[in-house]
């Protein structure tokens, strides 16, 4: 994959050459991938998902999940910084659009900010569909105070959009998002980020105090919002990303098989019909994040307002099998590899790849989505 304009005509070529330089020192110094970021800035990638009308480009989740595929092959971080900001982005496309918080909106594509989510609670244990922080009236505006155990690259972000109570006297799951600007809101670090993988998306826990107008409340209920948009374009967004980690090491142990190769010229090397063995594993993964783009697609053209049951599923088995499937890939092009693949010092370097592929499985936890799967097969009638 070494053309890096998408077929949309997004133009990710500056975003993903410093993506590229840096991904080794974002690895190893956890550090945000800053310089990947600003090129996204320069370029108009942060405002691409964001309504033509407002400043944006009105981009499909296709053109946003083929920059997400090459920016998650330069470095892992700096894939996952542009699917998350895009999910909150096209929240706000769907869900904010109109009346006086699309003023918010325009302001956010205007100036290219970054967002960043903040949707798990201490108090609840991982579940982003209750909260137990609630928006309260205080003058003429609104105040949120919400323990958050993870804020994914919170320091750096221009917005936070926070999940919280409609109101004190709502109940858990009556919940709406508040986009609070970084002039609003006080973070104070509450733990540390030092991880296997995934170390440049600096994302450790806070307490977030905000204090913002009221026309920041995104004026659709969060049940829908993530319904609709949050759960679909994270998880096609997310899988492309980890696509794009699984076609960094399909490109390593390919460079190593022909190197072998050309050291016996007229013959197959034995490792040859490995390589075919990983590629079939290979294009499975590809086959299966396109076929749930295209689900996604295709429910947005469709204009219905809440998505089916078996969409849900679909979204939900996408994950899964996405966090399986990188590890799979890795781990069979380390094993290609050989010793340097696992010599850090080697350009056929695996252990990057290799640690970030571990992460899919908690972020939001295997264990969690199967158990709301289970929940949602109970009432599934086999309609799509």
């Amino acid at each position: 994959m070494t053309d890096t304009t998408s077929s949309s005509g997004l133009d990710c070529t500056e975003a993903v050459a410093a993506a590229t330089a840096a991904a080794a020192e974002v690895d190893r110094d956890a550090r945000f991938p800053h310089e990947a970021v600003e090129a996204m800035r320069g370029a108009g990638l942060l405002s691409a998902s964001l309504p033509t009308e407002l400043g944006g480009r009105s981009s499909s989740i296709t053109a946003l999940a083929d920059v997400a595929r090459r920016l998650g092959a330069a470095c892992s971080s700096a894939g996952m910084v542009f699917a998350m900001h895009h999910t909150q982005a096209l929240s706000l496309r769907f869900h904010a659009a109109t009346g006086p918080i699309a003023d918010l909106t325009r302001h956010i594509a205007e100036t290219e900010a970054l967002l960043a989510s903040s949707t798990t609670e201490i108090t609840t244990g991982g579940d982003t569909g209750s909260s137990t922080c609630a928006v309260e009236p205080d003058g003429d505006g609104v105040r949120l105070e919400k323990n958050a155990p993870v804020i994914s690259y919170g320091a750096y972000a221009d917005y936070i959009c926070a999940t919280a109570r409609r109101s004190p006297d709502s109940p858990p799951t009556d919940q709406v998002l508040v986009v609070c600007p970084r002039d609003d809101t006080e973070l104070e670090q509450t733990s540390q980020w030092n991880t296997l993988g995934f170390r440049g998306t600096c994302s450790p826990g806070f307490l977030l105090r905000a204090r913002t107008i009221p026309d920041h409340v995104v004026p659709v209920d969060y049940a829908t919002i993530s319904s609709h948009t949050m759960l679909p374009s994270s998880h096609t967004l997310w899988g492309s990303v980890w696509l794009g980690i699984a076609d960094a090491a399909v490109d390593k142990a390919r460079a190593q098989v022909r190197s072998a190769a050309r050291r016996t010229p007229g013959q197959t090397p034995p490792q040859a019909a490995k390589l075919a063995d990983l590629l079939v594993i290979h294009q499975r993964f590809e086959s299966s994040v396109a076929t749930e783009i295209r689900r996604y697609e295709q429910f947005l053209a469709s204009g219905e307002a809440e998505p089916t049951i078996g969409f849900a599923i679909a979204m939900n088995n996408l994950k899964l099998n996405t966090s399986l499937a990188v590890v799979d890939v890795v781990t069979g092009a380390l094993a290609l590899t050989g010793i340097n693949g696992y010599r850090e010092d080697h350009a056929a370097s695996m252990g990057r790849l290799l640690r970030d592929a571990y992460g899919p499985q908690v972020m939001v936890s295997n264990d969690r989505i199967r158990a709301n799967n289970a929940k949602l097969v109970l009432a599934y009638r086999g309609r799509a």
